[in-house]
């Protein structure tokens, strides 16, 4: 899942960046709301981590133009201020979410996936495909009841499929959804992933269709 952070405190940007990053997300961070509205439009994000006291453009200005121009993207609004006005005219524009600073990391996190999984249109944190078993929230699968372990790149690959299974995901895909968007390497590093996963699942998990992209199938 890729997260876009716009926050202008740096320290704090980039310190939920790397506990995100480690959590297996893709994330970009910019720190005005000018430049925040321009990569969200753009860019093909599962959620936005949104400040509200922002330079050039406000939190409550951002969410209002996204909203007004369709996007549906799933905002989670943090602020310094305090009081039902300021969580009320959050929500009015559109936010989705509404967190109070200072935070506890472990909640911003239980936030993030609770959105995600209500966008997926499941309030289950936990995908079922034949005998693989991929709890989202706690990161972990089973295989006929024996955990796999996987490393955070992979279990972020596993779940772009695994939220799609028995569907065609392409490469582009997994990757504008697993890397951020500063990476420039290889694109091939997708099918070392997914042979990866292959030989801890068996071959027959993923398959590729040709030209395409990868579906996870039931085992």
């Amino acid at each position: 899942m890729r997260l876009l952070i716009v926050e202008d405190e740096k320290r704090l940007a980039i310190s939920l960046a790397r506990g995100l990053t480690a959590e297996g997300f893709a994330v970009d961070v910019v720190h005005d709301g000018a430049e925040g509205l321009h990569r969200a439009t753009d860019g093909a994000y599962d959620l936005v981590i949104l400040d509200i006291m922002l330079p050039g453009m406000n939190g409550y200005r951002v969410c209002a133009a996204l909203r007004a121009a369709g996007h549906d993207v799933p905002v989670l609004m943090l602020t310094a201020k305090d009081g039902e006005y300021d969580e009320a005219e959050g929500l009015d524009t559109g936010a989705d979410d509404y967190l109070t600073k200072p935070f506890s990391y472990v909640v911003l996190v239980a936030r993030v996936r609770a959105l995600l999984r209500r966008r997926g249109g499941t309030g289950s944190p936990v995908v079922t495909v034949g005998a693989l078993r991929v709890d989202t929230a706690a990161r972990r699968l089973h295989l006929d009841g024996e955990e796999i372990a996987l490393t955070a790149k992979e279990f972020a690959v596993l779940e772009q499929l695994a939220l799609h299974a028995g569907q065609v995901v392409s490469k582009a895909e997994i990757l504008e959804h697993v890397w951020d968007f500063a990476y420039d390497g290889d694109p091939n590093i997708v099918e070392v992933y997914v042979s990866t996963l292959r030989r801890k699942l068996g071959a027959a998990a993923i398959r590729t269709v040709r030209g395409a992209g990868y579906r996870l199938e039931a085992l």
